[in-house]
C-alpha cells in the first residue's frame, strides 16, 4: 500500500488494477504518475487479481479504481453495497465499460484524452507516412537481402496531399497541427465536431462519401458507437482513390477488415497501416497478415513514456477532482454528471467536510 489515508466514508484504498504489473511486478508502463495520490496523502493499492472484468470484491468499498484492461459490466456491480466515486480509465476508449450501469449505481466513468491526445497524433502520422513511403516493405527487402525489387516500393509524397480524417475531436485537431508543414488539404466527417473548430483547424467538414471520394490518405480517428461500426466497409472503399491510403488508429470495428484486404488484394487502394483490429490479438490466418501493403501495430504505436505519465496523471486527477467534490473533467456521461444523484455524492466531499478534501481543493 502506498500513500496513508483511506478517504472518509470509504474502507479501502483506492484500487489500481493490476494488468499494469508485469512478471517482475513493476508497472509495466513505467511512471504513470500514481505519486500524484502520496503527495495528497491518499492511500492506494494494487487490486488483489489480474482480472478481465472488474469484480465486486474489486469495487466495494473503495473511493477510486484506476484501471487499463479489465471490462466493467453490470455484473462487476452487482452487490456493491459502497460504490466508488469514479472508475477511471486509463486510455480513451470505453466501450468494454457499461456506462449505462455504473451511471445506475452512481459511480463516473471517466477516460483520459489529454494524456493520450499528442501521442495517438504522433502515431498516426508516423503510421501515415510509414504507409505512404512502404517502410513495412522496405524493412523486408533489406531483411531478405532482396535489394534489387526496391524499385516496385517507389513511395507515395504526402506534401499537397488530400488528407480525410474520420472522426474530429481533440485528438484528430493535434494530428491537424502536426500535418500543417505538409502543407495538405484537410477533410473532415463528423457529425458532432462544431464548424468552427473545423475551421480553426483549416479542415473541411464533408460526408464520408465525400471524404472517401477526394482523400489521397484516410486517417480514422473516431470513437466506435453503432453509427461508425464498419463505417469504413466495401462501398467506402471502392469509392477511395485507387493510389490512396487507409490508416486506423482508433477502434478494429470501425473498418470492415474483410473487405480492406479485397481492396487491397485488388488494388482498389494502395496501402493501409492499422494499429487496432476487429479481433485482437489479429488471428494469424487473417489476409491482412500476407498482405505486403499493410502495415501493422499490436494496438500500441502511441505507446510511450509521454503517454503513460499523460494518461495516469490525468485518471490521477479525475479522482482527486471527485474526492475534493468537483465533476472530473472527462466524464463520460455527461448527463450524469449533471444529476441530482451524482452531486448528493459529491456534495459529501466537499471542503470542509473532511480534511483531505480541503487539500485537494488547492
Amino acid at each position: 500500500m502506498s500513500g496513508s489515508t483511506i478517504a472518509p466514508g470509504f474502507t479501502r484504498p483506492i484500487g489500481v488494477s493490476r494488468d499494469f504489473l508485469g512478471a517482475d511486478g513493476r508497472n509495466v508502463w513505467g511512471d504513470i504518475g500514481l505519486d500524484g495520490f502520496e503527495q495528497h496523502g491518499l492511500a492506494w493499492e494494487y487490486l488483489e487479481q489480474d482480472v478481465t472484468r472488474l469484480r465486486p470484491a474489486d469495487l466495494d468499498g473503495r473511493p477510486a479504481v484506476v484501471f487499463a484492461e479489465p471490462a466493467v459490466t453490470a455484473a462487476s456491480l452487482a452487490g456493491v453495497a459502497n460504490p466508488p466515486l469514479v472508475l477511471a480509465r486509463f486510455g480513451v476508449g470505453y466501450d468494454a465499460v457499461d456506462v449505462a450501469a455504473c451511471s445506475r449505481a452512481g459511480i463516473a466513468v471517466t477516460i483520459t484524452p489529454d494524456g493520450a491526445q499528442r501521442p495517438v497524433a504522433t502515431a498516426a502520422l508516423a503510421l501515415l507516412l510509414g504507409a505512404m513511403l512502404n517502410l513495412g516493405a522496405k524493412d523486408r527487402l533489406v531483411r531478405r537481402g532482396t535489394w534489387g525489387d526496391r524499385t516496385a516500393w517507389m513511395g507515395r509524397g504526402l506534401t499537397g496531399a488530400t488528407v480525410g480524417i474520420i472522426g474530429f475531436g481533440s485528438t484528430a485537431t493535434d494530428f491537424a497541427r502536426l500535418l500543417a508543414p505538409f502543407k495538405v488539404t484537410l477533410l473532415a466527417s463528423d457529425p458532432y465536431c462544431p464548424p468552427e473548430r473545423a475551421a480553426a483547424a483549416g479542415a473541411e467538414l464533408v460526408s464520408p462519401g465525400d471524404l472517401a471520394r477526394r482523400s489521397d490518405a484516410v486517417v480514422v480517428m473516431a470513437l466506435l458507437t453503432e453509427e461508425t461500426r464498419h463505417l469504413v466497409d466495401a462501398g467506402f472503399l471502392a469509392a477511395m482513390k485507387a493510389g490512396a491510403t487507409l490508416v486506423n488508429v482508433a477502434r478494429g470495428p470501425i473498418v470492415d477488415e474483410a473487405a480492406l484486404a479485397a481492396a487491397l488484394a485488388s488494388g482498389s487502394i494502395r496501402a493501409a497501416a492499422l494499429d487496432v483490429f476487429e479481433t485482437e490479438p489479429l488471428p494469424m490466418r487473417s489476409p491482412l497478415v500476407a498482405q505486403e501493403r499493410v502495415l501493422l501495430s499490436p494496438h500500441s504505436a502511441a505507446w510511450t513514456d509521454e503517454m503513460s505519465l499523460g494518461n495516469g496523471r490525468s485518471a490521477v486527477r479525475a479522482v482527486l477532482d471527485a474526492l475534493a467534490g468537483r465533476t472530473p473533467r472527462f466524464t463520460v456521461d455527461r448527463a450524469f454528471a449533471s444529476s441530482p444523484a451524482w452531486n448528493a455524492r459529491l456534495a459529501a466531499r466537499r471542503p470542509p467536510e473532511w480534511g483531505v478534501a480541503q487539500n485537494l481543493a488547492s
